[in-house]
């Protein structure tokens, strides 16, 4: 459940971090005026793959072009329009150049403005507490300088805030932290499920950890395993076994 928005996030900044080069064409002849626009639509796709593998919900973005002092000039062929620098929305760089007689480059800022349904908090929580579904909703906010915010409530129920948490806030994974539920030395209940069957046992947690880390449990037959957190103490083997035996003819 975690791992998701971390997964997320990180998509999220190679895709605004990796450059891509002759990403968009205009259809030629290209006129002065087209220019701009050309680097727009460039600009305005890759915004929007940043979007489609983000997760966003409802995103919406608005981009302004920011043209230099340099006159532009027309372009008998297609103009291509190159990324040089797409690190941050706000502040991108592209590039359009003119590969026929004429041989011109101009260089473009593009700004974006980048506003999704993320998850704020909807009341006060003290530092520590495990957040409940109650506590989250979505709201739309300028997510263009976030790169952790959260598009699914979900991602962080069970999670608790590292300082306590206002209404109205919006969470960012960096103020969460996954709370521990197995302690070392605690008794905990392994759980093992295949299809329709579920065997549980008791055991002794040997490390400590979160929902969703590994941990090495002693089960009560004395065998070390690996399983992981799912619950507070309660856990799940990772290897589960799987029976060599044929079905009786």
């Amino acid at each position: 459940m975690f791992n998701k928005s971390i997964v997320t996030a990180l998509s999220a900044m190679l895709l605004f971090c990796t450059p891509f080069s002759a990403a968009f064409s205009a259809p030629g002849p290209t006129a002065a005026e087209q220019v701009p626009l050309a680097v727009e639509a460039a600009a305005r796709a890759h915004v929007q793959r940043w979007a489609d593998s983000s997760g966003l919900v409802e995103p919406k973005f608005e981009l302004n072009v920011v043209r230099g002092s340099r006159p532009l000039a027309a372009c008998r062929q297609a103009v291509t329009v190159e990324a040089l620098d797409t690190r941050l929305p706000g502040r991108m760089r592209f590039a359009a150049v003119c590969a026929g007689a004429e041989g011109w480059r101009y260089e473009f800022v593009v700004r974006a403005q980048i506003s999704a349904r993320i998850a704020v908090m909807a009341s006060d929580v003290p530092s520590g507490k495990v957040l409940a579904d109650d506590d989250v909703l979505l709201e739309r906010h300028d997510i263009s300088g976030l790169a952790d915010s959260v598009s699914d409530p979900q991602e962080v129920v069970g999670m608790s805030g590292r300082r306590a948490l206002r209404s109205g806030e919006v969470l960012r994974m960096a103020l969460l932290s996954a709370p521990t539920l197995v302690k070392r030395n605690d008794a905990v209940r392994i759980v093992a499920k295949r299809e329709q069957i579920e065997v549980s046992m008791a055991g002794e947690a040997l490390d400590s950890g979160a929902r969703g880390t590994l941990v090495r449990v002693r089960n009560a037959n004395g065998t070390v395993i690996r399983a992981r957190v799912t619950g507070a103490a309660t856990v799940e083997p990772v290897d589960m076994p799987v029976s060599t035996s044929s079905p009786t003819e």
